[in-house]
Parts: C-alpha cells; structure tokens; sequence
C-alpha cells in the first residue's frame, strides 16, 4: 500500500523535523507512530499527505486516495454537521455516503446543529466523518483524541475501531498516547532524537478488539517506555 524509501525532512537548521525514515505499510494495516517531543511525527504525516513538499528521498502508494485529520476538528462554524462532512464535495455527491457515515458516527440526530452546538468529542466525530466522505484508501491521523478528557478519547477509540473493522481503511496514526497505539495499531515505529529517526518497531499480534488490561499489552508498554527512556529509571521525558 505504501512504501517509504529513505525520506527526510529537516528545518531550524537541521535540528528538527526527520532524516532517513524507510518503512513499508500493508494493505488495512493500522500503524502508530509513537516518539518524544519534536523527533517529527506530524511533519511526517504532512509530508505523507502532500501537504509539505519540501523533502528529499521518496514514497509511492499503490492506491492515492487519502483522508486527513488533524488534532483539532477544524469545523466550519458557518455550515451545519452534515454541511461540514460534505464540505468539499460536489453538491449532490456522496449523500448517501453522508448520511451512512453520520449514523457510524452517531450524530444523525445532530445532522443540522452547527458547531457552536457540539461537545469536543461530536465535533471530533464529524471530522471523523468528514475524513471519511472521499472513502480514502489511506487515513492519516494526526493526534486526533489529544485534547478530549480520558472518557471521551476511549469512546472515539472504540468508534476508530470499529469504523476500521468495517471498511478496513489502511490507517496511519500519529499519537503520543502510548496505550492509544497498542490498542488500536497492527504495528508501532518508534521515532527518536532531533530530527526523528526510526528508531524500532513493535508488532501488536493481539487479535481486535483488544482489553486494555490485557498483560501482553502491558509488557508491550513496558518495551515502548523503555524504548524511549520513560521508565522509572529515567527522567520524565515529555511526549
């Protein structure tokens, strides 16, 4: 589906971005990126998406249709929920596709509320519905629960899940919630330094649904923190 061959991107000089990231995504595969503070996750995903040019080094996807969603919902205040998931598509286009995504999402009781009218975790999963309205082969996701209470980003999780198991989009998700990506990715890249390097990868072999207090996962945890010197033995390290 996607194959990366020694991409970089770097700026201030060179101290921050990424350098000499190669890695290769399947098919309906789920990949966390997971990495401390400034080792260029999101400008990774940019760079992905075709919104930042500026790189060297090359990637190729073997189907181009991708869907982007960033940390905030990014809503037109002016356009209702069923506006904003349309919101680039051709009038007419998609409605069936619209009101289908607006049940996935559970807000076919809002489809008429504007965003003023929306809690943090309904605006999010309109953007999760908007991202959707193009049926992209490849959904890059950008911290996208971040800024929601503990509750709320469980539920979107469980409702990323399940929209996953039901088309089974090939999804790429930036986060720096480490129980975020063992839940839901195939597989985890662990980017450190400044720039980012890839550092390692972790395989997830648990069937999904996932329990969150499942043992392997908590010793998979356990490798990650260590992996990026956050175990209890190390300083604090923010992510």
């Amino acid at each position: 589906m996607l194959a990366v061959q020694n991409i970089t991107r770097t700026f201030n000089d060179g101290k921050a971005g990424f350098r000499n990231v190669t890695f290769s995504i399947e098919e309906g595969e789920v990949i966390g990126i997971l990495g401390t503070s400034g080792c260029g996750k999101s400008t990774l995903l940019r760079v992905l998406s075709g919104l930042d040019k500026e790189y060297e080094g090359q990637f190729s996807f073997s189907k181009r249709t991708v869907g982007m969603m960033f940390q905030e919902p990014r809503l037109m205040p002016w356009l209702t929920v069923h506006e904003n998931i349309c919101f680039g598509v051709q009038k007419g286009q998609k409605k069936e596709l619209a009101e289908e995504l607006l049940k996935l999402v559970g807000l076919e009781e809002f489809a008429d509320h504007h965003p003023k009218d929306l809690s943090g975790g309904m605006a999010q999963r309109t953007a999760i519905a908007r991202s959707l309205i193009t049926e992209p082969d490849v959904l890059l996701l950008d911290e996208p629960f971040s800024a929601l209470d503990a509750f709320t980003k469980m539920q979107l999780q469980d409702l990323l899940l399940s929209i996953w198991q039901n088309r089974k989009t090939t999804t790429i998700l930036v986060t720096h919630d480490i129980d975020e990506a063992l839940y839901l990715a195939n597989r985890i890249f662990i980017l450190r330094g400044q720039p980012g390097e890839l550092y390692a990868e972790i395989k997830i072999d648990q069937a999904k649904p996932r329990s969150r207090g499942d043992v392997a996962l908590a010793e998979k945890k356990a490798e990650i923190l260590t992996l990026l010197d956050l175990n209890h033995n190390s300083k604090e390290v923010k992510l």
